[in-house]
């Protein structure tokens, strides 16, 4: 059995307070992208995990494939194995949830290969515990979230847009974005214009969603890294009605209207920044494939 597990954007990201534990309160509005990894799922008489296609993704507890597969077995009480084969596309580092995809994609996947039954609500509850942003990697389409990411109001999905996304620079620290973030705080004209964008999403209209986008955190991650400013700046010469980073960085997204603007846009950034892709805004976040009954 394979799962395809889709990244996601960030078209709004606004910090609203923090938790006593430390963690940030957010309000954002998120969507599932195409670009994907892809979870194999084989018969294997142990826990095995081995991961391809990117050097620097960690094969043990530090995943959230391993951390996931291990809360579900140790819930569900299952003794039987099970290989899980990770293949990455997902920029590391990069903002697009590439982790927490691949960690929903784990648990909706185990639940199908061990027949556990278990119901959307119950894996989105174990998925809290694995990540702030693996319950919405679970539903997928679009959503706004709330608390530290976990808390969930789902939106229509209307036509897609297209994208082009560049990871301008190495991954960034989500840690130390936000202690920059506190440090700096935040000016009023950083902020997103949260209710427009879900008014915009809801209603399907991309020009007023990007007018009203934006993410609180850019400003500190700009300063770590000036590349993604710079990359911004390239899309949005490009033809992008807008960019902006996505979460904490690294990656930036470029919005256009039609396949052909943005494939027009990658023909000729891609030379220049070497880590880019066209991608779309997609419905769901996990397609399942090859799954016998």
């Amino acid at each position: 059995m394979r799962v395809r597990a889709r990244a996601k954007i960030n078209w709004t990201l606004d910090v609203v307070g923090k938790r006593s534990d430390g963690y940030h309160l957010l309000d954002t509005l998120m969507q599932s992208v195409e670009l994907y990894d892809t979870l194999t799922f084989e018969p294997c008489g142990e826990l095995e995990f081995i991961t391809t296609g990117a050097a620097r993704v960690p094969s043990d507890e530090n995943n959230l494939v391993c951390k996931a597969m291990n809360l579900l077995a140790a819930r569900t009480g299952v003794t039987h194995g099970v290989r899980v084969i990770l293949r990455k596309r997902i920029p590391i580092g990069g903002g697009m949830g590439g982790g927490s995809a691949d960690a929903a994609a784990t648990l909706a996947g185990l639940n199908r290969f061990w027949r556990l039954g278990l119901r959307e609500d119950a894996l989105r509850a174990l998925g809290a515990e694995v990540g702030a942003d693996v319950p919405f990697c679970l539903v997928g389409g679009l959503s706004r979230a709330t608390g530290i990411g976990e808390k969930l109001e789902k939106l229509p999905s209307h036509r897609p847009a297209y994208l082009v996304v560049i990871q301008p620079c190495r991954g960034l620290s989500t840690r130390e974005i936000f202690q920059l973030f506190s440090q700096d705080g935040l000016r009023p004209n950083q902020r997103p214009m949260q209710e427009d964008a879900v008014a915009a999403a809801r209603e399907g209209d991309l020009r007023r969603l990007c007018r009203s986008m934006g993410n609180a955190l850019q400003p500190a991650a700009i300063r770590q890294r000036p590349e993604i400013a710079q990359a911004i700046q390239a899309l949005e010469m490009m033809g992008a009605i807008r960019a902006q980073m996505t979460g904490s960085g690294s990656a930036v997204f470029g919005v256009f209207e039609t396949a052909y603007g943005a494939q027009r846009a990658w023909e000729s950034l891609s030379p220049i920044w070497g880590r880019c892709w066209t991608t779309r805004t997609a419905s769901r976040s996990l397609v399942f494939r090859g799954w016998m009954n």
